[in-house]
């Protein structure tokens, strides 16, 4: 007896079913690798992943803003997390008047331990070199950098040590005795060719580690003739102004301030100020014409067209600024005024009305905090804008302007944090430079 067949599948029903076993297979590998990175994606080794931490920021402390880290490989660095960098130190009340408080904390401590500045002793110091002006005068911050920079321990009197030159020159001395703008400019491209030729410093930067210092626009104007000079070093000046040639990232805005004080400083003293806004003064510039014109004879804003006459009573020019909540500072002559440093000394809220003005320490301590910029064209809705600022906003300003006061105060030697100190701070955020 023969033993039974078993029936065999049709050809056709064989390759159905080899179809459908590897489309069963096909999704189960699918569903598999979907299932993994689903759960790869919540994994916490993962999330914990050192990649994925945020690391800390590493801060130049001298670093300026035009300067790469190409520069900079022989500065210490400083670590700062983002958390300090975002956060104020807890009882430090001064934080929100900076831009970034821990960094410049650290930063300016750094200056103080390591910068250095050559000063060049060629010249006659009874002439112009060497010699500071006379401490007073709206013009007096030249003449108080020249003695505190001698005062300072950041002299010295290696050349290989410095860090910065100091081209000792005043311009405003020259003025002083009658010498023109022409022979000024020659004078002063006598002084610094007989620099680069006796040594090698200029040389090594085309003069880019040089700086030199003039409050009053003639130094400015004097030295219009001297391209490498304006373009090269450093200048610090109170007209930082793009029609002379200012350029923010390399040049330093030095404030233009009225010493000594005729009264002391004001602040904390909100209850005194009734007066909306003040300003008095010489019509010197356009947009000073257009607020005499339009404001003059307003009730809330007291505008006079002129400075106020000696003979109406004792200070009372500077008596107005103590009863004054907002001080209108208008450019002048030039985009700078010593109104401004007035304003903050006398704790009056500074109102800077110009198209421009490269305001002095910008990129270190933050103006909005405690004044109002504006631009020219705003000078008709001036009185408009200055309402709207709420009692709170007006406080917090107020209190923010009796914080940055010792920065824009010259002392004779000078003190931590003062006019000195920040201008120093502003060339040691300039100094790397290449060496050829």
């Amino acid at each position: 007896m023969s033993a039974a067949k078993l029936p065999q599948p049709p050809p056709s029903a064989a390759v159905f079913t080899l179809r459908s076993s590897l489309l069963t297979l096909a999704i189960l590998t699918l569903v598999s690798f979907t299932y993994i990175s689903l759960k790869s994606l919540h994994s916490p080794s993962l999330q914990s992943s050192p990649s994925t931490t945020p690391s800390p920021l590493t801060v130049q402390p001298s670093l300026p803003k035009a300067v790469g880290d190409a520069d900079v490989d022989h500065v210490e660095k400083v670590v700062v997390s983002e958390k300090d960098r975002d956060q104020s130190d807890d009882g430090d009340d001064d934080n929100d008047v900076y831009h970034l408080p821990k960094v410049f904390r650290l930063n300016y401590e750094e200056m103080l331990r390591r910068f250095k500045v050559y000063i060049y002793s060629d010249g006659d110091p009874n002439t112009y070199y060497q010699t500071p002006r006379k401490l007073t005068g709206k013009y007096s911050s030249e003449g108080y950098f020249f003695q505190n920079l001698r005062e300072s321990n950041f002299v010295t009197d290696d050349p290989d040590r410095a860090d910065l030159f100091f081209i000792p020159i005043s311009c405003h001395k020259m003025r002083g005795k009658g010498i023109s703008y022409e022979n000024m400019t020659i004078i002063v491209q006598n002084y610094v060719e007989s620099l680069m030729f006796k040594y090698p410093y200029w040389n090594r930067t085309l003069g880019a580690d040089h700086f030199f210092v003039t409050c009053h626009d003639v130094g400015v104007r004097a030295t219009e003739g001297l391209p490498n000079l304006v373009k090269n070093s450093i200048r610090v000046v109170c007209s930082p102004s793009y029609d002379v040639g200012f350029i923010p990232h390399k040049d330093v805005a030095l404030p233009q301030v009225l010493q000594p004080f005729a009264l002391p400083a004001g602040g904390n003293d909100i209850e005194n100020r009734t007066t909306l806004g003040f300003w008095a003064g010489h019509r010197n510039s356009k947009i000073r014409v257009i607020l005499a014109r339009v404001w003059e004879n307003d009730t809330e804003l007291d505008i006079s067209n002129n400075r106020i006459n000696r003979a109406s009573g004792h200070l009372v020019y500077q008596k107005r600024f103590y009863r004054t909540k907002f001080c209108i500072c208008p450019g002048g002559s030039q985009v700078n005024s010593a109104r401004i440093a007035d304003s903050i000394h006398y704790g009056c809220i500074p109102v800077i009305l110009s198209n421009y003005y490269d305001l002095p320490f910008n990129d270190i301590i933050n103006w909005h905090k405690f004044s109002v910029v504006l631009k020219e064209k705003d000078v008709y809705q001036l009185k408009q804008i200055l309402k709207n600022k709420t009692q709170e906003e007006f406080v917090t300003l107020h209190n923010n302007l009796v914080k940055v006061q010792k920065h824009f105060q010259w002392n004779s030697p000078p003190l931590s944090h003062d006019a000195f100190h920040m201008v120093m701070y502003e060339l040691w955020l300039r100094h790397h430079v290449i060496k050829y």
